[in-house]
C-alpha cells in the first residue's frame, strides 16, 4: 500500500510540473528548436500556424508536439525534417514538406529512431523522399496521415510509410500516393495495417519482406505499378481488402512469393492483369474472395502446394486459373465459376459434374505468351470445348469437384 501511494504521489508531482510551451509570432519562442531545447519529459509544445524552415528538427524528450492551424515544417530539400529519438512522443497536426534527397541516408519527412510508444497522426507530408520511416520501432501508431509525393523513377523516391525491424506497429487510416511503395514492411512482426488507401505508387501499394505474424485488412490498393507483394514471410492475414486497376506486364493485384500459412479471405480483386500470382506458396487458405474482370484470376505456379481455394466467386475473368506445371498439389472446392455449364439435378446448388477451371488455351498462353493474339478466335473456342470433353493436355486433377451453381453473396 505504501509503495502504491508513493507511486501515485510521484506521478502527480511529475504531471504538476509538466508545462505547455508555445511557438509562434506572438509567443515567447519564435522558433521551434529553442522551444524543444527547453522541454522536459511530459511537456507539450504547441506550434502556431506559420512557416518554419529550421533544418533538421530533433525531438529527444518524451513530449507532445502539436501543430495549431497546420504549421509548415520545411526541409529546404536538404534535410530530414523531423527526427524522433525518444519514447512516448506524440506528433500531430503538421504539414511536413521538402525533405532532402539522398539514397544512402534516406532522409524523411518524419523518422523514428529506435523508439517505442510513439504516435504520429493527422499530419500532411508533402513532397518528401521518404514520408514516415519507423526504424527499430515498437508499439508505435501511425494514423490518419496524408502522404503525397511526385516520384517519377523508383531510384529517386522512397516509400510512403517504411517500417524496418519493428514489432507491434499499428498503421491505420493513412492516404498514400506518388511514392515508390505505399507501405513497406521488412523484418516487422505482430503488426496491423488497417483502413489505408494506397494508390498511384510507382511499385507496390504494400510490400512485405521477411515479416511474420502480421495482418492487413480493409485497405484499398488501386492503380499501383505492380500491385501488392508479400514475399518471404509467414502467417500473414489478408482480409477484406480491395485490389483494383493494377495493370502491366509484371503487375498483379497480389503477388505471393515464398510465403507459408497465409490466410486470404473476403477480398475483392477487380480489373487487375493477374488477381493473385502464387510462387512457392504453401498452406495458404484462399476463401470467400471475389475475382472479377481480371486478366487472370489465379496464376498458380507448380512450386505451390497444400493450398486450399474454397468458396470464391470467379466472374468475368479472361482466364480464371493458369499454371506452368502438370502436377497439382492444391485443392479447389465449392467455388463459383461463371464459365461452368454443368447441371444440378438434385437441386442442392452444387454442380453434378466436376469442373476443370484450367482451359487449354491458358496452358498454351502460359508457355507461349504471343498466342494471346488468337484469343476469341473460333479455333481457340473449339480447342477449349474439346479439352473440356476429353482432357488431354490439362492436368486431370486440376479440378473443382463441387462447383457452385450460384454465385456467393460476398
Amino acid at each position: 500500500m505504501k509503495h502504491l501511494l508513493l507511486f501515485i504521489f510521484l506521478v502527480s508531482v511529475s504531471l504538476s510540473e509538466a508545462k505547455t510551451i508555445r511557438v509562434g509570432a506572438g509567443s515567447e519562442y519564435k522558433n521551434i528548436k529553442p522551444a524543444l531545447a527547453s522541454t522536459e519529459n511530459g511537456d507539450t509544445v504547441i506550434v502556431e500556424h506559420g512557416f518554419y524552415k529550421e533544418g533538421n528538427i530533433l525531438i529527444k524528450k518524451s513530449i507532445v508536439f502539436l501543430g495549431e492551424g497546420l504549421p509548415i515544417l520545411d526541409g529546404d530539400r536538404k534535410f530530414e525534417v523531423l527526427s524522433i529519438k525518444a519514447n512516448n512522443v506524440t506528433v500531430k497536426g503538421f504539414m511536413i514538406q521538402h525533405s532532402g534527397i539522398a539514397t544512402l541516408e534516406d532522409p524523411c519527412g518524419i523518422k523514428l529512431y529506435d523508439c517505442s510508444y510513439v504516435t504520429v497522426c493527422d499530419n500532411y507530408l508533402y513532397d518528401n523522399f521518404f514520408g514516415i520511416y519507423v526504424q527499430y520501432g515498437k508499439s508505435c501508431l501511425i494514423k490518419n496521415n496524408k502522404i503525397i509525393a511526385f516520384g517519377k523513377e523508383e531510384q529517386q523516391i522512397g516509400n510512403g510509410i517504411h517500417c524496418w525491424k519493428g514489432d507491434s506497429l499499428l498503421i491505420i487510416g493513412n492516404n498514400i500516393t506518388g511514392q515508390r511503395d505505399g507501405i513497406y514492411f521488412e523484418f516487422v512482426t505482430h503488426s496491423v495495417i488497417w483502413r489505408n488507401i494506397s494508390y498511384n505508387n510507382l511499385r507496390y501499394g504494400l510490400h512485405f519482406m521477411f515479416s511474420n505474424d502480421d495482418a492487413y485488412f480493409t485497405n484499398l490498393f488501386r492503380n499501383n505499378g505492380a500491385g501488392v507483394a508479400v514475399m518471404f514471410s509467414r502467417k500473414i492475414i489478408m482480409v477484406n481488402n480491395t485490389f483494383e486497376e493494377n495493370w502491366g506486364d509484371a503487375a498483379y493485384g497480389l503477388l505471393l512469393k515464398e510465403i507459408s500459412d497465409g490466410y486470404i479471405q473476403g477480398n475483392k480483386f477487380l480489373n487487375n492483369t493477374s488477381a493473385i500470382y502464387l510462387e512457392g506458396v504453401s498452406r495458404a487458405k484462399i476463401e470467400k474472395n471475389v475475382f472479377r474482370a481480371n486478366g487472370w484470376g489465379l496464376k498458380i505456379q507448380a512450386s505451390c502446394m497444400d493450398n486450399v481455394i474454397v468458396s470464391n466467386n470467379f466472374l468475368g475473368n479472361t482466364f480464371d486459373v493458369s499454371t506452368n506445371g502438370s502436377l497439382v498439389l492444391n485443392i479447389f472446392d465449392q467455388n463459383y465459376w461463371d464459365k461452368y455449364s454443368g447441371y444440378d439435378l438434385n437441386k442442392d446448388s452444387i454442380g453434378d459434374v466436376p469442373y476443370h477451371p484450367l482451359s487449354l488455351f491458358s496452358v498454351i498462353v502460359e508457355k507461349n505468351p504471343p498466342a494471346m493474339l488468337l484469343y476469341r478466335s473460333t479455333m481457340v473456342m473449339l480447342l477449349d470445348k474439346s479439352e473440356k470433353i476429353l482432357p488431354s493436355l490439362t492436368p486431370e486433377n486440376f479440378i473443382d469437384n463441387k462447383p457452385l451453381m450460384h454465385s456467393l453473396q460476398l
